[in-house]
């Protein structure tokens, strides 16, 4: 500021600057031209494609439910009969037990006859006892539930059940309590 300016209080104006005084360039790109219209033939084929494209997605989309609601129902229904075989279980139990008991020859013979009914709805439920007495120890089906060291049984061998396990196809609804030996 010049001494006048500063005497005055009056601020120094700077002459304006040329970018500002510069009016804007034109574009130097070449304008487009106008893209022609399509045909009415152009517009119906690419309305028909839309719509078929749009009925593509929505056939898939519907095969995808159908699928997964048939696989919903299957395993509602896989999962409904382990459960009822797993409420069988303890009388399968009980039947065992009485069984193993030595009652008179009769009454033996009934509930033999009776086990075996009740084995044969097992089956068609689908639900099978796992194997145990023999085989090796296995944590997918079988339960430990005493262990004993004896020479005469192989390194993880299972010596006694104590109670039945049972599968329902790959599923165990109730594993094997088991003795395995060393």
């Amino acid at each position: 500021m010049s001494k006048k300016n500063e005497e005055k209080n009056i601020p120094e104006t700077e002459p304006e600057t040329r970018e500002a005084s510069k009016e804007p360039e034109a574009s130097q790109e070449p304008e487009k031209a106008p893209e022609p219209e399509k045909t009415e033939a152009e517009l119906l084929g690419e309305k028909l494609q839309e719509a078929n494209d749009k009925y593509l997605r929505m056939l898939a989309e519907y095969d995808n439910y159908r699928r997964r609601s048939q696989k919903e129902r299957e395993n509602i229904y896989a999962d409904v009969r382990a459960d009822t075989g797993k409420k069988l279980l303890p009388v399968y139990d009980n039947l065992l037990r009485a069984v193993d008991q030595e009652p008179n020859e009769d009454v033996k013979k009934g509930m033999e006859a009776i086990l075996t009914q009740f084995n044969t709805i097992l089956s068609s439920l689908g639900v099978t006892a796992i194997e145990a007495v023999g085989k090796k120890f296995d944590p997918a089906f079988h339960e430990a539930l005493l262990h004993i060291e004896d020479e005469k049984y192989g390194e993880g061998e299972i010596v006694l059940e104590l109670e039945r396990g049972f599968q329902l196809g790959d599923k165990v609804i109730r594993f094997s309590k088991v003795q395995v030996a060393n």
